[in-house]
């Protein structure tokens, strides 16, 4: 994933205040405020990235040179002032990327939707939420710009959440209910807190856990081969085989505990298939068994 990080001026060479991002392998170019407002006050400026193509461009201009990216992470955490101008700055040089701001502690009292940014983040969230936050972000606004009806720089749970065909992906209902909140029986999934609770016990989840359940409650009663589930919850970036599907499903139908690991079947030959109708039919009928 390509990343483009605007700063306040600092030396070049200045850490990263999300130091996650240092172990997530991602492309970082970073851009201080100061040259993105020069980019965007300059006569025949384009947009980095198209929203109808959905295919990301290069803005050149005499004051700077704006890379090709997939999300902008905007750094607040020193200088708070940036979190309500980014994403102005960056409507004014004609750049349509979905925007995570980062705080530090003391910015979560100040934040605000009239942001119009996509998430926040803070600086000191580990690499699993960051890269987890990165992906949503992206992915929510390549399905807007594929008609999807969520709007521009929405916060997370805004909106509708309508992405076929991406990670993580859910055909949620439409009205009040949270789109981000998944809820299957008495399994809940809260994808914007990172939780998930199975009849009020929470499950302790790895990152990568936590994908894997919110992919299969998001599709149940769909087989879906190694493959599939490889691309969609690891991402077109891993490199690693189908075997590592096998062991997570393996730990994940431990942690789920009696109550839903019959959930997650084995297809022979083909894959997995999430039933959780199937798995409260088995516990009934082994009720009647014991009675």
């Amino acid at each position: 994933m390509r990343i483009l990080l605007i700063c306040p001026d600092s030396p070049p060479d200045a850490p990263l205040s999300l130091q996650s991002l240092d172990y997530l392998g991602h492309q970082i170019e970073s851009l201080s405020i100061d040259r993105l407002r020069a980019a965007g006050t300059t006569p025949g400026s384009t947009s980095a990235t198209s929203a109808t193509s959905r295919a990301p461009a290069t803005v050149a201009t005499p004051a700077a040179t704006i890379p090709e990216a997939d999300v902008v992470v905007a750094d607040a955490s020193v200088d708070l002032s940036l979190a309500p101008l980014i994403a102005s700055v960056l409507s004014a040089a004609e750049i349509d990327l979905p925007v995570i701001v980062v705080l530090g502690e003391g910015g979560l009292a100040a934040a605000s939707a009239k942001w119009t940014v996509s998430d926040i983040v803070l600086s000191t969230a580990g690499p699993g939420e960051v890269e987890a936050r990165l992906r949503l972000a992206r992915d929510r606004h390549l399905a807007r710009a594929a008609g999807g009806h969520a709007p521009a720089g929405a916060l997370p749970g805004a909106g509708s959440a309508q992405h076929s065909g991406l990670p993580w992906s859910a055909d949620f209902p439409s009205g009040d209910q949270d789109p981000a909140v998944v809820v299957i029986g008495t399994l809940r999934i809260d994808e914007t807190a990172f939780t998930a609770d199975l009849g009020g016990r929470s499950l302790d989840l790895t990152y990568r856990e936590f994908a894997l359940l919110k992919f299969f409650a998001s599709h149940p009663e769909r087989v879906f081969t190694r493959d599939e589930i490889l691309l969609s919850v690891w991402g077109d970036d891993y490199y690693g085989g189908t075997r590592t599907v096998d062991v997570h499903v393996r730990r994940l139908r431990a942690k789920l505990g009696k109550d839903l690991e019959n959930a997650i079947h084995t297809v022979r030959n083909v894959g997995y298939r999430f039933s959780p109708d199937a798995a409260i039919e088995s516990d009934e009928d082994s009720d009647t068994e014991e009675n």
